[in-house]
């Protein structure tokens, strides 16, 4: 409702991450929201990329109001009491719209012991990409020998930083039969983990060496500003490059390619929205994050300010599909059918040094079984944390 105050605003601070996906929508949010709510102020804060995987969560909850956060963190937080319960102050009916128009498991992500942690306003999975103008749809590839046969002509971008590579081990051992993790001991089986190693250091062998220190923007920014790549198999898809006006050259985005006859099951990426414990204005907050979260916003103000909706109506709609050449719809299948990843309170250990092993052995080969042997024993003092 409305909220006057005579003096001094009412202040919330938040923080994001810095993309156009990820500030910009955030900003409009609050900028709307403080007009029709006068008094209020809401300010937000960006960091990078890595920083947003990496941040311990604990040092921004205790000083900001409101975060932009990843689900793996659910677990952790939860463990700590660093977030508000959204379920115990939002009302049932609009939690159970957020749930019944979850893409894919966003929604459920943020469900952590019983609570709510965050609400899912942005969802995002690795999927297909190319530019439509120098790649025919015919053309495209459709299993993963095609993709080895592309990037030996030199053709194939693919982010390679440590997180991305940990993800395509994930997505490989997820898509020959093993979620990773599922045990208490073991990441994957030695016989998956072995053939999913293989078939990364086999690709990693002919792609350009640029990529081992890209990440999924910095990947779209090399196919966008340059002509010389025309095709990523499997990146966290950012719909800001199929809009006009947005690069230089337009992306098209798609569903991955298979594998065994098995479409390629990435892990399930995206962002929520959480309050802090520690904010004072807790009414204010809870209402300003039902308004970012609601469908009719998402759809609209939060989707033309550049952000990725995480509501499924918004993924539906015609108005936004004409916006970004069918991106929402066209990768829809992709995120319904994505790996959740672990969220155990000390996984965030386990996900900041798993991926470095693994890269090292897809640029430089050596002992698959002690890459394995590694993460396992990277897993199992993980679990031993609880905090990051």
């Amino acid at each position: 409702g409305q909220m006057t105050r005579r003096g001094n605003p009412l202040r919330l601070r938040g923080m994001t991450w810095n993309h156009s996906r990820g500030h910009t929508p955030m900003v409009a949010t609050a900028q709307r929201f403080s007009e029709l709510n006068p008094g209020v102020e809401i300010i937000w804060e960006k960091r990078s990329l890595q920083e947003f995987a990496d941040q311990p969560i604990d040092q921004l909850a205790e000083r900001y109001d409101l975060l932009v956060i990843d689900h793996p963190w659910a677990g952790f937080a939860s463990a700590a009491g660093l977030l508000v319960p959204l379920d115990e102050h939002l009302p049932a009916p609009f939690l159970a719209d957020q749930a019944a128009n979850s893409v894919g498991s966003s929604h459920q992500s943020y469900c952590f012991a019983g609570h709510e942690w965050a609400l899912a306003i942005d969802a995002a999975t690795p999927v297909a990409s190319w530019r439509p103008d120098l790649l025919a749809a015919g053309d495209l590839p459709r299993t993963w020998n095609e993709v080895l046969q592309r990037a030996r002509a030199g053709a194939i971008a693919m982010p390679s930083v440590p997180v991305d590579t940990l993800m395509n081990f994930y997505m490989v051992c997820s898509t020959l039969g093993h979620d990773v993790c599922q045990g208490d001991d073991c990441v994957v089986s030695p016989q998956v983990g072995l053939q999913a190693l293989g078939m990364l250091r086999e690709l990693a062998v002919v792609l350009d060496p640029v990529f081992w220190d890209l990440n999924p923007v910095g990947v779209y920014e090399a196919m966008t500003l340059t002509d010389r790549y025309t095709y990523c198999p499997f990146a966290y898809g950012y719909s800001n490059y199929s809009r006009p006006g947005y690069a230089r050259r337009l992306l098209e985005f798609g569903d991955t390619v298979e594998l065994d006859g098995q479409r390629c099951r990435t892990t399930l990426g995206g962002a929520g929205l959480a309050i802090s414990s520690r904010c004072a204005e807790i009414k204010t907050a809870l209402n300003y994050v039902a308004f970012v979260a609601d469908p009719v916003c998402q759809r609209t103000l939060y989707f033309d300010s550049g952000g990725q909706p995480g509501h499924r109506s918004a993924w539906t709609d015609d108005r936004v599909n004409a916006t970004c050449r069918n991106y929402f719809r066209n990768t829809l299948p992709a995120l319904d059918h994505a790996f959740l990843r672990p969220r155990y309170p000390g996984y965030i250990c386990f996900q900041d040094r798993a991926g470095v092993p693994i890269r090292d052995y897809m640029r430089k080969g050596g002992d698959a079984r002690s890459v394995l042997a590694t993460l396992n024993r990277l897993y199992r003092e993980s679990q031993k944390e609880s905090h990051p």
